[in-house]
């Protein structure tokens, strides 16, 4: 695909606003070395090409999945020709990749499910958002690529709606707020994610349930979804969400985990177009912290 340069648009806004596929989609292939600028391949998702400039987006050709179909136990709420709804339990990995192989939610979709898109690419066959590791919760997923990519530009246009229950340090002492700050990878530590003005746009809102002794159990809705978004939100208004090994306190509220969990997902059917809300039980491990 080629396009032109407006002189103050980001490459991958840019780019998404374009095709058909997401902005994670966009970032990942720029990261690859897919897309040129003036005949210059461009890894910087943020860069601002020059007025006029002449951009070329080249994606893979799809290849068939690598991973392994493994007989894993898996909930599947819902599921039909389209789509299946499925909770991912803690400390799953969503997708192979190196050091996780094997035994990730990937190779169980393999094993329950006959059909999978495979416009996620290679790793991630039908896998249309993700979890981190020690999420647990909702996750959705394609069964063919023209509900995929119908369900890729709702979650891109922001017609979907994610809840979370979380569980984070502290007291709140408003009922409800929102967080608005941009979020990028570290430049200290790459494993890392920290709010950063040149980052990607990043928007949180957040509800309070119940204030307990030490912590507050909250509903977190997030607009965009950005790596570790509530982590790093929450954190930042320091309030960090409860067990978190990376962005939490060394000496906060005793916990089992990390205290976040998809809770609801509210999309439109990508054949039908009705609107469909699934809701995932919160862990009883949640009702003991704080």
């Amino acid at each position: 695909m080629q396009m032109t340069a407006d002189g103050q648009t980001r490459l991958d806004v840019l780019l998404s606003g374009g095709t058909d596929l997401t902005r994670s989609q966009i970032a990942r292939l720029i990261e690859e070395g897919q897309v040129t600028v003036d005949g210059k391949a461009i890894r910087k998702a943020g860069l601002k090409p020059n007025e006029g400039a002449k951009i070329e987006l080249t994606v893979p050709p799809l290849k068939e999945t690598k991973a392994q179909a493994e007989e894993i136990p898996l909930e599947i709420l819902y599921e039909d020709k389209d789509i299946a709804v499925v909770v991912k339990p803690y400390g799953m990995v969503v997708h192979p990749a190196a050091g996780n192989e094997s035994h990730t939610l990937v190779n169980a979709l393999l094993y329950h499910l006959t059909d999978l898109s495979g416009i996620g690419g290679e790793m991630r066959p039908g896998i249309v958002h993700r979890l981190d590791k020690d999420t647990s919760g909702l996750i959705l997923i394609a069964k063919n690529d023209a509900a995929h990519v119908n369900l890729s530009k709702q979650l891109k246009d922001r017609q979907m709606e994610k809840h979370y229950r979380a569980m984070v340090e502290g007291n709140m002492k408003e009922d409800s707020g929102t967080i608005v700050a941009p979020i990028a990878r570290s430049k200290k530590d790459r494993k890392r994610m920290a709010i950063d003005f040149e980052g990607r746009e990043a928007l949180t809102e957040w509800t309070l349930i119940e204030n307990r002794k030490a912590a507050a159990y909250l509903d977190v809705r997030i607009i965009t979804g950005r790596t570790h978004q509530i982590r790093v939100h929450m954190a930042s208004i320091h309030h960090p969400v409860a067990g978190d090994p990376i962005y939490g306190l060394k000496k906060g509220v005793k916990a089992p985990r990390l205290m976040l969990h998809a809770y609801s997902l509210a999309f439109a059917h990508p054949r039908t177009g009705e609107r469909l809300i699934f809701t995932a039980p919160v862990p009883e491990s949640f009702s003991g912290i704080g």
